[in-house]
């Protein structure tokens, strides 16, 4: 079975600055699928080419079975889109940008009618006569949903869509996500949020300045970067840290008064030092965690290496 998406060695240049660099990956049918990177890292050129919004200078993308640049009406009609700025039209009423949508898709009027329930899952309905110029950014950000699935789309492309929303809002974008892939759309999210790539996502792609790092799922990231990992140890009274060095395998330490904080790829033989460093110094451990790598740990290591090779 074709992937969802398919993105071959693709490449955008503007002047002497290549936007994205010979970029390749796959998206498989139903998977929420991560885009993580960092403001200019190329992610919103990417999203642009694979729908169709702008040339590459090389490379090849294809998504729903479709050549982006040779077949370009198939693959919009196979997609939906929340772009990074709104494309809502401020002078039209949250009704008439959603009939405005389904119309550019040839829906029928009896289809139209049919999906006021968008407007009524997001909340919109009572407000679906206002116009956009008074929405707030959450209510505009919940109509480019309910315009981006007016076409019933195979695959959904999300680019920043949580960006400057509070809390509540931000919350339910990510719920009607997970609800929409449940019912076996492809998202593609495009994305700076560490935790919502963390929350949504069966897999990753970290990228910057226009080349890929890595591409794997969130515990797999983990797992290659266990060297990240850490102990923290709080002890009953300050600590002899020229001691403490003793400790096999023992990475980047630090410490403040009776609390300290080791890097190991090696937790158990630490724990095992520490508590025998403890009986033997009359000390006391008051609370002892190990704490797995978070996704921005791994992010900014993934970077820095890519960076350092460069």
């Amino acid at each position: 079975m074709e992937p969802a998406i398919k993105v071959q060695n693709l490449t955008k240049r503007y002047g002497d600055v290549a936007a994205i660099d010979g970029i390749g990956f796959e998206v498989e049918n139903g998977e929420i699928f991560g885009f993580l990177g960092p403001n200019g890292a190329g992610k919103t050129t990417t999203i642009r080419i694979m729908t169709g919004l702008l040339r590459p200078d090389g490379g090849a993308a294809f998504v729903a079975g479709y050549d982006v640049t040779k077949n370009p009406i198939e693959v919009k009609q196979r997609i939906g889109i929340v772009p990074e700025v709104s494309n809502a039209y401020v002078d039209l009423s949250a009704w008439e940008n959603l009939v405005l949508m389904g119309k550019l898709y040839g829906i029928s009027e009896r289809r139209l009618q049919e999906k006021i329930k968008l407007l009524k899952e997001f909340g919109l309905y009572e407000v679906k006569d206002r116009l956009v110029k008074g929405f707030s950014k959450g209510m505009k950000q919940k109509l480019l949903l309910c315009m981006a699935l007016v076409n019933d789309p195979e695959i959904l492309f999300l680019d920043e869509p949580t960006s400057g929303l509070d809390v509540e809002s931000a919350r339910l974008l990510r719920e009607k996500v997970k609800q929409y892939n449940r019912d076996g759309k492809t998202v593609f999210l495009s994305t700076h949020n560490m935790e919502e790539a963390n929350q949504l996502c069966n897999r990753l792609a970290i990228i910057n300045r226009g080349k890929i790092a890595a591409i794997d799922a969130p515990e797999n990231l983990r797992a290659k970067s266990m060297e990240l990992q850490y102990i923290e140890a709080v002890f009953d009274k300050s600590l002899n840290m020229k001691e403490i060095s003793k400790c096999p395998s023992m990475g980047e330490t630090s410490f403040s008064g009776n609390k300290i904080k080791i890097y190991t790829a090696n937790p158990f033989e630490v724990i095992e030092f520490l508590v025998d460093f403890a009986k033997g110094n009359g000390l006391r451990i008051l609370s002892l965690n190990t704490m797995m790598p978070s996704l921005e740990d791994i992010f900014i290591k993934l970077i820095r290496e890519k960076e350092a090779c460069q």
